[in-house]
């Protein structure tokens, strides 16, 4: 899993929906988007907001993370 793929799980176990989630982490739906299909990476303070929007810890989320199984990515991939 990654941090999309989480972020994405976390707003769907809060029924929320992307354009409520990006009201109350001001920012763009489009944007939120894009993190959740792991196509943007978010800095650390915007994690925070995002994580404050869901109702759940960030230490929560990348453990999750780290639990799951990661695919080798090639160096300079």
């Amino acid at each position: 899993m990654s941090i999309g793929s989480e972020l994405r799980k976390a707003r769907q176990r809060a029924n929320l929906t992307q354009e409520q989630v990006s009201h109350l982490a001001e920012c763009d739906r489009s944007y939120l988007s894009c993190i959740e299909r792991d196509e943007q990476s978010p800095t650390a303070d915007f994690l925070f907001r995002l994580c404050d929007s869901l109702n759940v810890r960030l230490s929560t989320l990348i453990a999750a993370v780290e639990r799951s199984p990661h695919p080798l990515v090639a160096m300079g991939a």
